[in-house]
């Protein structure tokens, strides 16, 4: 995201992007007031006439971030709607990598993130998925959303060309003899020619989505039973 134009007027909704561009480049522990008004070209006091406090700006970043993930679409059966969902929602944390471990403990959630949730869960409802189940598959599909997200985010390069370089460098400093799969696994898997981390996102997500359909599939077998 590009800096703030220092020459724009100072309004909240300027402020938040100033602070959602200056977190995707220093971190959300790095950002402060100070910070951020050195980025808007202000003196930090005045950022307390747009917003309230830094709890108000971190809100009202994490609203920007549920805005950008895709909501499950209405038209498309519950698992290719979930899958959109998903991916969109991966899509959204590689650009915030700070923004994880925050979309899920604001105390106070406003009215994109409500929005959001309710629509996950009315896909989960709509494939006929009961409250346990629902519950279930919110709380693993966005584990490992999330998990992955931050695996991404901490990895030296996920893209092809620099993940092979960083594993070529590994694979030189080790003991095949000693570790004999970890020599092999760099060698033989991952640098394969078209090798990326993040292809094991889509497969990975597959079969959560594949199990959860079973168990959404044995529960209603088991309600007809009754």
């Amino acid at each position: 995201m590009a800096r703030p134009d220092p020459h724009v007027p100072l309004t909240g909704e300027r402020v938040l992007d100033g602070a959602l561009a200056l977190a995707d480049r220093i971190g959300i522990e790095a950002l402060t007031i100070r910070r951020l008004a050195d980025e808007l070209g202000v003196k930090p006091m005045t950022i307390y006439h747009y917003v309230p406090s830094k709890d108000a700006i971190v809100d009202g970043m994490v609203e920007r971030v549920f805005a950008e993930i895709d909501l499950p679409p209405e038209g498309l059966p519950w698992t290719k709607a979930i899958r959109v969902r998903c991916q969109s929602a991966r899509t959204a944390l590689n650009r915030h990598p700070w923004a994880a471990p925050l979309l899920e403990s604001r105390s106070s959630p406003g009215p994109v993130s409500l929005r959001h949730h309710e629509a996950v869960l009315a896909c989960l409802r709509r494939g006929g998925l009961s409250w346990q189940l629902t519950a279930h598959a919110y709380a693993i599909l966005d584990s490992f959303i999330y998990g992955f997200a931050f695996e991404e985010a901490i990895l030296p390069s996920t893209d092809s060309d620099g993940f092979a370089e960083v594993a070529q460098e590994m694979a030189s400093a080790l003991d095949a003899q000693a570790y004999p799969n970890l020599a092999a696994f760099t060698a033989e898997h991952i640098l394969q020619p078209g090798y990326t981390f993040g292809v094991s996102f889509d497969f990975g997500l597959d079969v959560l989505i594949a199990g959860l359909d079973r168990a959404a599939r044995g529960e209603r077998r088991r309600e007809r039973a009754r």
